[in-house]
């Protein structure tokens, strides 16, 4: 069974493992309900999804609408200023038919200028802060993409009393020195802070390239069940992480059968020689 542990400050006690919402963007409400079924029937109470990612509010308030909401429901607004991220939260409340979100996410906040536009006069930090006093938002997170990600959210931690945090996290990546370094920082900060911390891209293979593609990620994911198992299997061994699953239904059963069966992290061998085998690269320049 996947573990459940507290998500930060919030009291709720969240799976390990979050489905991501972005796999629903591009499916039939058929196919949208059949893949939340399946994260149910692991155990899965958190959904992660995102205003941007296509008809995903869509399908998921339609499941809500006809199933009672029955899971820790988070969503992402990319805007900066507090007027156009007002539209944007009026219109995730709308499309997931909900009166509040559990936890609304300042979406890939990685440009200095934008940071200074969202906590700055009128900035979408400020707006969030009146959507909490209103009672249109429980808590209030941060996401960021990218190789200075894990950098970009301490600084925006220090501006913000944030209740959670998402970053990219995987084996390739971790054989980044400064990445990790900047990444074990920022999880030292969010430990202190009591500040959840998802991860995402547990199984990146690597990017498309050429290749046709298979899959509905954007970057090419390892697709055996048993290398899935080693990649979910590492990060879910950093005790306390959280592991958001990969924007694809088909993965998902993978995905979330790997953390049913986890129990101590693989070898770094067995990963080596899995990252030579299938010419694993990073997707971040």
């Amino acid at each position: 069974m996947i573990g459940k542990q507290s998500f930060g400050r919030t009291g709720h006690l969240s799976m390990r493992t979050i489905l991501g919402g972005a796999a629903l963007a591009h499916v039939t409400q058929d196919e949208a309900d059949a893949a939340i079924e399946v994260a149910l029937s692991h155990g899965v109470n958190h959904v992660d999804t995102a205003s941007s990612y296509g008809d995903s509010e869509v399908l998921l308030g339609s499941w809500i609408r006809r199933n009672n909401k029955s899971f820790f429901l988070a969503t992402k607004t990319g805007e900066r200023s507090a007027s156009k991220a007002r539209t944007d939260l009026y219109r995730s409340l709308d499309r997931l038919q909900v009166q509040q979100i559990d936890l609304w996410q300042l979406h890939c906040l990685v440009d200095p200028g934008d940071l200074e536009v969202a906590f700055g006069p009128g900035g979408v930090a400020e707006l969030a802060v009146e959507a909490r006093n209103e009672k249109l938002v429980r808590f209030i997170g941060i996401t960021a993409h990218g190789l200075n990600a894990p950098q970009m959210l301490q600084r925006s931690i220090d501006r913000f009393d944030f209740d959670s945090a998402m970053v990219a996290y995987n084996y390739v990546l971790a054989q980044n020195p400064q990445y990790l370094a900047d990444f074990n920082a920022l999880w030292e900060m969010c430990k202190t802070r009591n500040i959840a911390l998802q991860t995402s891209k547990a199984i990146v293979r690597g990017l498309w390239g050429d290749q046709p593609r298979t899959q509905t990620t954007w970057y090419q994911p390892v697709e055996a069940q048993a290398d899935i198992d080693r990649l979910v299997h590492w990060v879910l061994g950093h005790r306390g992480l959280f592991l958001c699953t990969a924007s694809d239904t088909k993965l998902l059963p993978k995905v979330l059968d790997a953390a049913n069966r986890f129990k101590a992290p693989p070898a770094d061998e067995e990963l080596q020689e899995l990252v030579t085998r299938l010419r694993m690269a990073p997707i971040f320049a």
